[in-house]
Formats: C-alpha cells, structure tokens, sequence
C-alpha cells in the first residue's frame, strides 16, 4: 500500500519500545511554525529572537520575562498556549499519553492553565490514527478514521446515509472548487461547475490511496454497510491503542435491553439523545430522525470492566446536529468507558 496522511506529522514521531509515538523535536518544531506563533511584520525584535531559539531548540526552557517582552497581547497568548501544550507533551512523552492526560486531566481555567485549541486534539487523532492505521490495506478505514478528526457534512437521502468531508463541501459551496476565482464568480452569480464526490464502496476504495489528503470522497454510514463496519473497527483499534483493553463493537438498530446500564455518545448530539432514551425522556421525530447509528460495545474480557456491571453490553449513538454536521469527540469512548481501574 501508498505510504498516505503525509501531512499528520507521523514521520516527524518515532515509535517507542511501548508502541507509542515518541515526542520528537522535530514534531515540536512543526508547532513552532504554526501561522498563530510565527512573527508577522509588526512583531518585536523580542518575539523574532525567541522564535528563532524555539526553531533552533524546540524544546527548550521560556523564561517568563522572555513571553511579557513579546509586548502583543495576541502573541502572549498564543505563546502560553503553545507552550502548555508542549510541556503535555514533553511530559507524557508520546502523542497518545498527551492525548489521554489530556481528556482524562484537562487544563484548568481557574489555575489559570490555558485552553488546548480544539484543533490540537484533532491533530493528535490525526497522527495516532495514521500509527493505528500503519501497514492496513484497507482504505475504508482510512476514510472511516477521518471522522474522528475532521467534521462531516450528512445527507440523507432514498435511504442512504452519506458523510463527506464538511470543509471539502463548503469549499464547492461557496468558490466551486476555484478558490478567490470561484468567490467572485458567486459574487456575480455566475453559475459554477457542479461537483460530484465518489462515494467509496469495497469495488473502488483503493482509489482512496490517491486523494487520501484531498478530503473529497463520500462515506456510506448505511446500516450493516461496509462503511460503518469499517468505522466500528477504527474503534475498537482507537480504544486498544489507549487503554489496552479489546472490545468489539457493532451497530444495532435499536437497544432492547431491560437491564440497559451504561451509554455514551460518539458525539454531543448522540450522547444527549441516549440521556434522554435512557431517561425515559420524549424524544421528538426531528431528533431522532438525526440519530445516524446506535452501536453496541462489549469487553472481550469482562474481568477489565466495574465490577458491578461486568458482563453487561455499552450503547453508543452517533448523530448528527440540526445543520447535518457530525462531529466525533473519540475522547468520550477513552473518559466513558466503564473501566475496571476507574471504579
């Protein structure tokens, strides 16, 4: 298989003796080179030299008097968040560590810890996932795995259920694939090219290996379909990845469960619905019609689970919001999960 998902950062890690991808300088550089951190044309002569050190010594040590010299409050910012950020991952010293302290240990505001950028998580599942993926011929679950880290445009339509890539659809939406070009044609209401996305199915997703980057093929979420089964193994190869624990995972169409115990959702959206389900609560047909999945999970090895429901299955619901957007939060199966350790 193509070597893909080159812009993840998975050949800036090295793997450790453990398995998990190895904090490097250079995946600390990429950050120094982010658009919010470089210096811009009104930037001081003390925010250009502690850049240059940070690019020449990634990991080296900020003095305080060091970030109240950049005098931009803009720039102090982005600094204090980069540099939070960076000791997370200096201190776990691999991604998927950073990852889980993160989600299980976030920052706190009231200790005046600064936020991590929604997109950082992002980027961190982004380059786990190419290390999960490492070595598969399987291109519907590279596509699958881009749902845990990029938001999906849903359509839903002759009973198909179709994700594609939120940005990818905006993009064709408002420039028709042209960039600036195709702005002003919309401005002139000139009519633009239509754009169809190859839906991907087992007869043609190795094309997927060629346009791994372009974000612009279409996912079938249909029940007992190639896409979700392909999603349900991402999963369960997500939750090994950072709990070490096996679990299966497969879709059901409803949960008929008298003992139903323990739920969570993949997303906001779905994990409000199954409170509400579990609740007892009135779901009307407008919510439930954005309900895309209901899945059923189970420990391979019951013993890893709380006691006192050892044995018993996990409902997950993934669905999405009343724009038709899904957004996968993959950090609630590694918080959620009704773990032994955790009781």
């Amino acid at each position: 298989m193509p070597d893909f998902w080159r812009d993840s950062g998975y050949h800036l890690l090295e793997p450790r003796a453990d398995g998990r991808l190895g904090v490097t300088e250079a995946y600390l550089r990429a950050y120094w080179n982010r658009p919010e951190v470089r210096p811009v044309e009104e930037s001081n002569a003390a925010e250009h030299a502690l850049h240059r050190a940070l690019l020449a010594e990634p990991a080296r040590p900020v003095a305080e008097a060091e970030i109240a010299a950049l005098e931009d409050p803009d720039a102090i910012e982005a600094y204090r968040i980069v540099l939070a950020f960076r000791q997370r991952l200096l201190a776990a010293g691999s991604v998927e560590g950073a990852y889980l302290d993160l989600v299980l240990n976030p920052p706190d505001p009231a200790a005046g810890e600064p936020p991590v950028p929604p997109l950082f998580f992002d980027q961190m599942a982004h380059v786990v996932l190419r290390a999960i993926l490492e070595g598969s011929d399987q291109p519907l679950r590279a596509r699958a795995a881009e749902l845990l880290f990029r938001t999906q445009k849903v359509t839903v339509a002759d009973g198909h259920v179709m994700a594609a890539d939120a940005e990818t659809v905006e993009m064709y939406a408002t420039s028709g694939g042209f960039g600036s070009l195709g702005e002003l044609l919309v401005e002139a209401q000139t009519p633009l090219r239509t754009i169809e996305l190859d839906v991907l199915t087992s007869e043609n997703a190795e094309l997927y290996w060629s346009r791994d980057s372009r974000h612009d093929t279409v996912l079938n979420l249909n029940f007992a379909g190639d896409g979700l089964d392909a999603l349900c193994r991402v999963l369960e190869a997500w939750v090994r990845r950072f709990l070490a624990v096996e679990v299966a995972l497969h879709p059901v169409q409803q949960i008929r469960d008298e003992r139903w115990v323990w739920h969570l959702g993949l997303d906001a959206e779905g994990n409000r619905l199954l409170n509400d389900l579990y609740e007892g609560r009135e779901v009307g047909e407008a919510r439930l019609a954005r309900l895309l999945s209901l899945f059923r999970l189970e420990f391979r090895n019951p013993s890893e689970m709380r006691a006192d429901i050892a044995g018993r299955p996990v409902y997950l619901a993934m669905a999405m919001d009343e724009a038709g957007e899904l957004r996968l939060k993959p950090q609630n199966l590694l918080v959620n999960l009704p773990l032994a350790e955790r009781a």
